[in-house]
């Protein structure tokens, strides 16, 4: 999914900063090209690209097999604090943006 980056927030995730991000955030995190992956908890794969200083796409995959709430939620809220530090948007910013991209017909 793609967000939106932060006015003036590129500076802090350009060059290997976004991947030291994930590393701390996630304990783990490998560079395929132009694209950060890493994985946590119930999330087998994060893929982060970014995609231009005002845009960032990140994919999920979960894993397959059981999984207990406790470790959804965990994952969830990892993957919220790392969105965040990432774009400068926090949850509730992001689901507006979101919204009213959807209702411009532009998501």
């Amino acid at each position: 999914m793609d967000y939106d980056i932060k006015k003036g927030w590129f500076k802090k995730i350009d060059g290997d900063a976004l991947g030291l991000m994930m590393a701390k955030t996630f304990g783990n995190v490998k560079k395929q090209g132009e694209v950060f992956v890493s994985s946590y908890g119930v999330l087998e794969e994060i893929r982060v690209t970014i995609l231009g200083k005002d845009k960032l796409d990140i994919t999920t995959k979960n894993r397959d097999g059981p999984m207990t709430d406790e470790e959804i939620l965990d994952s969830k809220r990892k993957l919220n604090v790392f969105t965040e530090q990432a774009t400068g948007f926090d949850a509730k910013a992001r689901m507006k943006r979101a919204q009213k991209k959807a209702k411009e017909g532009t998501l």
